[in-house]
């Protein structure tokens, strides 16, 4: 499978623009040490859902956090985790032009892409780009949900100095077709499948902006899909960690090399699983320390009910606790204090931009910790 380009013309100057191959119906010869690092990819996966059962249920959500965090800041996107989990909790009135509320956006589509299920399609791609991008400032209203109508390219001012420019804009709708083809098959392994279908899309760079995010939920998806787990790995993390080796191993599939960079991915593949029982073994202990925090609270008051939510949901207001428990709104307020009493929660100032909208709000740090601050 080799690097393809095409000449075409920016601002009356010529340049070379990606012409990746189908891949619908494409074979991939892989080493056999590769093929073996993807069974055991795979197979570290599947051992990470067996191992943790209810924890990882309990945990899923803060993985997914750490994992939107992770994606978006290699992009460039960062804010703290605790920032990130009040725009998630805020909703609507969250304030859009925060780059905590972008993150929160990326992590909003990974949790609806894993939870549909299904296979990927162009409408579900399309659409998950339309929500990703709600909140961004510099594209057009135009691009937004829809395939770019320009040059498109990564790293660089402009196409001449880029490190990749994308598929010419008339050949991304069939070369998006094509890709999704690929990601129905049943014959290509997972891990496989998940790396090139990765790599492809970002060859093709689809969209005006938040090529990186999309590919890297389609990742997640097809995991989850065809390994049957509830949850993937945090691969992001594990790019981030190694943005270089990310970039060169996209880099090498472009130019034909797919055991390179099927070999690095399914790497990321095992280094994520085995971070997941990491992040599942401290927050079991710090569930434990919580217990003991808060033992002089009897068993069944709202405080102590509260504790096994708090993964899932670690910003909270009197509101939240008020739905999740079906308390009166000062038994929330309550267990809220008698938790920031014992260190498990602290208070945190925000002001509120919608009337009504709760001002209040406790943050669950040691648990943000976890995915960084």
């Amino acid at each position: 499978m080799e690097g393809r380009t095409v000449t075409a013309e920016w601002q009356g100057r010529s340049i070379e623009a990606a012409d990746p191959a189908p891949i619908a119906h494409a074979s991939f010869v892989l080493s056999t040490p590769t093929i073996r690092r993807t069974e055991q990819a795979a197979a570290a996966v599947q051992r990470v859902d067996d191992r943790a059962s209810g924890a990882l249920e309990v945990t899923g959500r803060l993985l997914l956090r750490a994992e939107g965090l992770a994606s978006s800041a290699i992009e460039g996107l960062r804010a703290s985790a605790a920032d990130v989990a009040l725009a998630e909790a805020a909703g609507p009135d969250a304030d859009g032009g925060n780059t905590a509320a972008w993150v929160a956006d990326n992590l909003a589509v990974v949790t609806d892409a894993l939870a549909a299920r299904g296979a990927i399609t162009t409408q579900r791609v399309l659409a998950w780009h339309e929500r990703l991008m709600r909140h961004a400032r510099d594209i057009d209203d135009s691009h937004v949900g829809a395939w770019r109508d320009g040059i498109g390219w990564v790293g660089g001012p402009n196409p001449l100095l880029a490190a990749h420019v994308g598929a010419l804009p008339g050949a991304i709708s069939s070369l998006m077709i094509d890709l999704v083809a690929f990601c129905a098959r049943d014959d290509v392994d997972p891990v496989t499948q998940a790396a090139v279908a990765h790599a492809q899309f970002e060859t093709i760079h689809p969209f005006a902006d938040g090529n990186g995010r999309i590919g890297r939920i389609m990742i997640g998806v097809i995991l989850t899909g065809r390994l049957d787990v509830v949850y993937p790995p945090p691969v992001s993390l594990e790019f981030a960690r190694d943005v270089g080796g990310y970039q060169s191993g996209l880099t090498l599939y472009r130019h034909g090399n797919v055991d390179a960079w099927v070999a690095w991915f399914a790497d990321a593949v095992v280094k994520a699983a085995e971070r997941t029982i990491a992040v599942l073994e401290q927050v079991l202990r710090l569930e434990a320390t919580w217990a003991e925090a808060t033992s002089g609270l009897r068993a069944d008051s709202a405080a102590r009910r509260l504790l096994p939510l708090l993964p899932g949901h670690p910003v909270l207001s009197a509101e939240t606790v008020r739905e999740l428990l079906g308390v009166s709104g000062p038994a929330a307020r309550a267990a809220l204090d008698a938790l920031a009493d014992a260190g498990v929660v602290h208070e945190i100032e925000r002001i509120a931009r919608g009337a009504g909208r709760p001002r209040r709000w406790w943050v669950a740090d040691d648990l943000l910790a976890l995915v960084g601050r």
